[in-house]
């Protein structure tokens, strides 16, 4: 990975992900952010059903699209990260950041959580 993609993934916040969609195969694509902690990728969303995570779900490869400071599709696989204390940990760090301390229990209940690898 070079040194450009690499700062991307530790410093922008805003990618397009393309899933594979669960009913008709085709490709999904959608913006949205991702949170580099402690030297892992995640991606979530607000509480409630999301398409997107349904799709990875039924398929967990999908293309990491970095679009900020540098360009580049990046072959990914999700992870579901579904243990209650782990979803809690990952979910305190990215709404400290976010300034929505407030709202963590609704988070951890309802939102969609992935960690992401990257597949180089």
């Amino acid at each position: 990975m070079n040194d450009k993609v690499q700062q991307a993934l530790e410093n922008d916040q805003l990618i397009d992900v393309t899933t594979t969609g669960r009913k008709t195969g085709e490709p999904r694509r959608i913006e949205i952010w991702f949170h580099h902690l402690d030297g892992r990728i995640y991606i979530t969303g607000q509480p409630g059903r999301r398409s997107w995570y349904a799709n990875l779900l039924a398929d967990p490869r999908f293309t990491f699209h970095l679009k900020q400071s540098t360009q580049a599709d990046l072959s990914a696989r999700a992870i579901p990260v579904r243990d209650s204390e782990q979803r809690r940990e990952i979910f305190a760090q990215i709404l400290g950041k976010l300034g929505y301390d407030d709202q963590l229990s609704a988070w951890v209940d309802g939102s969609p959580l992935v960690e992401v690898t990257l597949e180089t």
